[in-house]
């Protein structure tokens, strides 16, 4: 028997329903998005600075430490306007983040795997709903930094999950597309609250800002109770016949058939989709399959000959993410430009966000077009060069090649590197191992977020102003190579034949 082809077109698997659920479920990477600058990292210490175009553009720092009023008292139920802190601490309240994200990203990926997809996306939507709710209501700095810890386990959860989530339920011919939501919804939450900062900046409105994240997770928390749970989890759990009437549900009308078949990993692809229908109907047993291993954990993935490869491709990959440069260009750009353009370096700043999100979306179909792999490349190469670009204008105080080279940046990350690195776990290893997988990969995508925002400013101190990207441009160059020679493409395959363990199957 041949396996049924999958349709030509992704246009006809486009349901309402398809688009309320990943809706929903992306709100978790946009409150990522929106947490990680709602808060700004403090102004590093560049020699010869002094502006304050960074405040303008993000959550009122000063205005939450008191700067420009005392620190009132705080009378129930009214918190305090605002609430003294030094500058050590408000560095702890914005980079506890990063540990609650480490610790929601080591526990998701194996709950996942063992508990499904919705538990730990429901569980998250508590963190995202209790953190903004201690950080808005904040009476003092301990309260603070509770909330800002657990929004971190809900941002750390999200960005393991979500990802995962939508590789398994877009349609097969558009996953890159659909995989570049997670990074657009990233950058709609970055945008969101820098609007919200900059206009409220006075005050204690600075609380509103933090409380609307609270609504979101709101929001979030009662959309996820219309969100069905992976079908392809459902079927590695041998619930074949479960999983193909939840996937049916996505797709509408659609023939789902050859979809069916393509959620084994490997071995006869004929026989597969015979065990598939056997498995449905009750007549026969079908045989094990690798999607219906035992879940593959977290320290075992490590070790185990068909994942450790994947493991490598993935933190790789991660790492490549952020140590190119991306958030040293997101979180200080006003500060490294303002010396040569002083009154157009919060413009670049607004604008490096809105082409982030515009080049984002622009380019999703991109990977189900040209690959994932070449897209990879091509976007690190592009960084590389722009920031070796942007180290020579700062260097020798080039304005419009500055200006120029961090809206390239931006452009060559969104074109590759920001959407594609969220895609390859679930497309390397099989169910019984993406959690794991995952957790991994944004293990290493939160240590290296934090390593570029702790010690940046003290490179580009000690080094001259510029002269820091130049590093940049050398992790963009070996980084190339790491990926020509340890990440396969995925494009249209299975992680068996990805890996040169199974020949890919034709449709």
């Amino acid at each position: 028997m041949s396996i049924p082809s999958l349709p030509r077109s992704w246009m006809g698997d486009i349901t309402s329903y398809l688009i309320y659920i990943t809706t929903i479920v992306t709100l978790g990477p946009l409150q990522y998005g929106y947490h990680l600058v709602s808060y700004p990292f403090p102004d590093p210490p560049f020699s010869g600075l002094a502006n304050n175009a960074k405040a303008e553009l993000n959550t009122p720092e000063k205005v939450m430490r008191c700067h420009h009023q005392p620190e009132d008292t705080f009378a129930f139920p009214s918190p305090p306007t605002c609430i003294s802190m030094d500058a050590p601490s408000f560095a702890i309240v914005t980079s506890i983040f990063t540990l609650g994200g480490l610790i929601g990203a080591l526990s998701s990926g194996p709950l996942s795997t063992a508990y499904g997809r919705l538990l730990p996306l429901r569980l998250a939507s508590v963190f995202f709903v209790l953190g903004p709710l201690f950080s808005a209501l904040a009476p003092n700095f301990g309260f603070l930094v509770t909330g800002r810890f657990l929004s971190g386990v809900g941002s750390g959860a999200a960005l393991v999950i979500v990802p995962i989530y939508i590789g398994e339920i877009a349609p097969m011919t558009s996953k890159g597309s659909f995989g570049a939501l997670t990074q657009i919804t990233i950058n709609v939450g970055i945008l969101l609250a820098q609007v919200l900062g900059y206009f409220l900046s006075y005050g204690a409105m600075w609380r509103v800002v933090l409380a609307v994240a609270g609504v979101l997770a709101v929001v979030q928390a009662v959309g996820l109770f219309g969100v069905v749970e992976s079908p392809k989890w459902l079927a590695s759990q041998d619930k074949v016949a479960l999983g193909k009437g939840v996937l049916q549900r996505i797709r509408g009308d659609t023939d789902i058939e050859g979809e069916v078949a393509h959620w084994g990993n490997g071995g006869d692809a004929e026989a597969e989709y015979e065990s598939l229908l056997a498995g449905q109907d009750g007549m026969l047993g079908p045989p094990k399959r690798r999607s219906e291993k035992e879940s593959i954990g977290i320290f075992k993935v490590i070790t185990h000959p068909d994942y450790y490869k994947a493991i490598i491709a993935v933190v790789g990959v991660m790492l490549a993410q952020q140590l190119c440069g991306i958030n040293s260009v997101i979180m200080y750009s006003v500060s490294f430009l303002s010396k040569i353009l002083p009154t157009a370096a919060g413009l670049i700043t607004v604008g490096v966000g809105v082409l982030n999100l515009i080049v984002t979306v622009l380019c999703a179909p991109l990977p189900d077009r040209l690959g994932r792999k070449l897209c990879l490349m091509l976007s690190i190469a592009g960084m590389g060069i722009n920031t070796l670009l942007l180290a020579l204008a700062i260097l020798f105080e080039i304005k419009i090649l500055s200006g120029v080279a961090t809206l390239l940046i931006v452009a060559s990350f969104a074109f590759g590197l920001g959407p594609i690195p969220f895609l390859l776990a679930s497309e390397l290893v099989g169910p019984e191992a993406v959690g794991a997988t995952q957790s991994w990969a944004l293990a290493a995508n939160w240590i290296a977020v934090f390593i570029v925002a702790q010690f940046f400013p003290i490179l580009n101190l000690a080094m001259g102003n510029g002269k820091v990207f130049f590093l940049f441009a050398g992790v963009a160059a070996i980084s190339v190579a790491f990926v020509a020679f340890f990440v396969p493409e995925t494009k249209g395959k299975t992680a068996d034949e990805a890996w040169g363990r199974a020949e890919r199957r034709e449709d």
